[in-house]
């Protein structure tokens, strides 16, 4: 009778103990995500805010070329006014395309590829390109391992009934994926 109840007592503790443990690490998996998701969206800014010191150095080397500085212009404003990692991505793409037609632009402008503030805002947005790149890596991957978790047996009970849902990856619209090459 007692090794029943020291049974029965013991199982009760390993479900209550398991229990605490899965709720514990989907909420470090969520937070994990959302810290994440943070450093990409510190790196977009990063970019939209380079983006105006580059538009005025190239506006003023290249008054006609107004297309293409017109289009990075709203293509920077959608990003600013894009949310959640879909629209971002989409956003993002426009952001870059508008980007690479711009530097397209700016082969016809030899004095402005020698420009010192222009090469240091090209460095500069080279660095954060880099850092998105391996932001939305470590996001994804952060997402991949958080929605496996929230779907595979027995988290996937904890996770229901704490209405855990899966997170989104942040992709890039298949249309702007075709950046021109630029070489200076």
């Amino acid at each position: 009778m007692k090794q029943g109840l020291i049974v029965l007592a013991v199982l009760f503790f390993a479900v209550i103990f398991g229990s605490i443990s899965i709720y514990n690490s989907l909420i470090a998996l969520n937070e994990n995500v959302s810290g994440k998701w943070s450093q990409i969206d510190n790196q977009l800014q990063r970019r939209n805010d380079l983006i105006p010191n580059l538009v005025n150095t190239v506006q003023g080397y290249s008054a006609h070329e107004q297309k293409a500085i017109h289009d990075v212009v709203v293509a920077r404003t959608k990003l600013a006014g894009a949310s959640g990692p879909e629209a971002k991505g989409v956003a993002s793409g426009e952001l870059g395309g508008a980007i690479g037609r711009l530097l397209a632009v700016v082969e016809n402008y030899p004095d402005l590829k020698a420009d010192k503030t222009f090469t240091g805002l090209m460095d500069e947005l080279s660095g954060t390109e880099n850092r998105i790149a391996a932001a939305r890596r470590d996001y994804n991957d952060s997402v991949r391992i958080f929605n496996t978790k929230i779907r595979t047996f027995p988290s996937s009970i904890f996770a229901d009934m704490l209405r855990f849902t899966a997170k989104e990856y942040f992709k890039v619209d298949e249309s702007v994926k075709d950046v021109p090459q630029v070489s200076f």
